[in-house]
């Protein structure tokens, strides 16, 4: 709602034009990507950390999977082995223990799904309608913060038996839920740009980078507990993420010089049924003129 608030602000000031979307699309929209936020934060609650982050590994190559069937969209060799790459250093820095209950795979199931389906939509919807990502947060973030709202607190105390207006707020308390908000407004203007810009499988490669770093800071700034398969997992993770960059690089490149080049340029796949025919003509009319002769 803060982000709602603080990009309704940023629109009477003309930093952007708000642009009309069809309000059913907006709506399933955003009431998707709330649910994701909701599902990511109950399979936290119901698994162990292990296997939270295994659901967060697994969003990739769902992802991946999503983009191939119903985009048609094609994932070269070279980019599924750095991603593989990658989800394995991740996996050895960040995966202790895998405890499984069947009501936290069922919530990592449907949180993958959500958040897949709701990442891939950030990216369709912006380039299909033809909007920002400024434009399509400030359209969907109310319907995100009315699901969490009208969930949230009824889930929150079927679980914990405590009501979250019943809790005593301090000023430190309200000063950090201030901070979290002011905090999130960023988080979600860079999620909806990176993923609008790039694609939902780049902003989970960046997302596994955090994790790295969130390890690494823990170590340095916390002195958590930092072990030779953490800076194993971590090294492979981030040679994961430079061949990710340089694979996309170099086939975003590959692609923007083909469609750049003139058509007489362009391969020969064309040309040559052309050149056939172009020569059986000539060799029709040769023909015919020595049959004349």
């Amino acid at each position: 709602m803060v982000t709602f608030c603080t990009l309704h602000v940023a629109q009477r000031l003309h930093f952007f034009e708000p642009k009309a979307i069809d309000g059913q699309t907006v709506i399933l929209f955003g009431l998707l990507n709330g649910t994701s936020i909701g599902l990511l934060n109950l399979s936290l609650g119901f698994n162990s950390i292990g296997f939270y982050q295994m659901t967060k590994l697994a969003i990739i190559p769902f992802t991946v999977l999503l983009e191939t069937i119903f985009l048609k969209k094609r994932f070269s060799e070279s980019i599924k082995l750095s991603l593989l790459v990658l989800l394995l250093g991740v996996g050895i820095a960040s995966v202790t223990d895998l405890k499984l209950n069947l009501l936290g795979s069922i919530l990592s199931g449907l949180a993958i799904a959500t958040t897949c389906v709701g990442q891939i939509l950030t990216n369709t919807i912006q380039k299909r309608l033809k909007v920002s990502s400024t434009q399509l947060l400030y359209q969907s973030a109310p319907y995100q913060a009315a699901i969490l709202f009208a969930t949230g607190p009824f889930v929150d105390q079927f679980l914990t038996n405590r009501s979250v207006f019943a809790h005593k707020y301090s000023a430190p308390v309200l000063g950090f839920i201030v901070l979290s908000c002011l905090i999130a407004v960023s988080v979600n203007f860079s999620t909806f740009l990176v993923i609008g810009t790039t694609s939902p499988v780049t902003y989970q490669v960046l997302g596994h980078l955090k994790t790295c770093l969130v390890l690494s800071f823990g170590y340095t700034l916390l002195h958590d507990p930092f072990t030779l398969r953490n800076i194993l997992g971590i090294l492979i993770a981030i040679f994961g993420m430079a061949l990710y960059s340089y694979f996309s690089v170099r086939e975003s490149k590959k692609k923007s010089t083909n469609d750049a080049l003139p058509v007489s340029q362009m391969p020969d796949k064309e040309a040559e049924p052309l050149l056939a025919t172009k020569d059986s003509n000539d060799t029709k009319k040769a023909n015919g003129l020595s049959h004349d002769c």
